[in-house]
């Protein structure tokens, strides 16, 4: 059997941290996942899917993402059902996070959203002063004189919002 879910999306809304009584932590948050197509009215939809982290890694969500943050989540679905006041079975399906990668730059959307491009930093939060942005390809040994190294100030990955000019024969799929 297998259960594996990985999901890229944005937060609608800030995470919200609570503590179980025995003290274990755990965030609950909800990722806006856009579909690979759109409507029939040229829009692209997406999907609201409640995600749970427990633990440190529920309280480093907490604490670095907040709402419009894209986040990366790997981990499980699950359900569980609960009788709510009125007395009503009711259904969740949500995933259980195992990780969540944080895939912006700390200051990318106005604010503070964690961890580096997707590194397990972005797993533990924003511990010590580690700088792996893409803008710090130096060479690490001044002896090797005859390889070329170019430094890079801005992501290689973004394409300013024109398309990209590629051949399927560049592709390897």
């Amino acid at each position: 059997m297998m259960n594996r879910v990985v999901l890229v999306g944005r937060l609608t809304k800030d995470p919200e941290l609570r503590y179980t009584p025995s003290g274990v932590a755990v965030a609950t948050f909800t990722l806006a996942v856009n579909r690979a197509f759109t409507n029939q009215q040229g829009d692209r939809e997406a999907d609201f899917i409640n995600c749970v982290v427990w633990r440190r890694p529920a309280e480093n969500v907490a604490n670095f993402l907040k709402k419009g943050s894209l986040a990366g989540v790997d981990g499980r679905v699950q359900s569980r059902s609960y009788d709510n006041q009125e007395g009503k079975r009711v259904y969740v399906t949500e995933i259980v996070a195992e990780s969540v990668q944080f895939l912006e730059p700390k200051n990318a959307s106005g604010g503070q959203s964690g961890g580096n491009y997707g590194g397990e930093q972005g797993y533990r939060g924003n511990q010590g002063n580690q700088n792996n942005n893409f803008s710090q390809n130096q060479p690490r040994d001044n002896n090797q004189n005859n390889q070329n190294y170019t430094r890079v100030d801005k992501d290689p990955f973004s394409n300013d919002g024109q398309p990209i000019d590629i051949s399927d024969d560049d592709l390897p799929f």
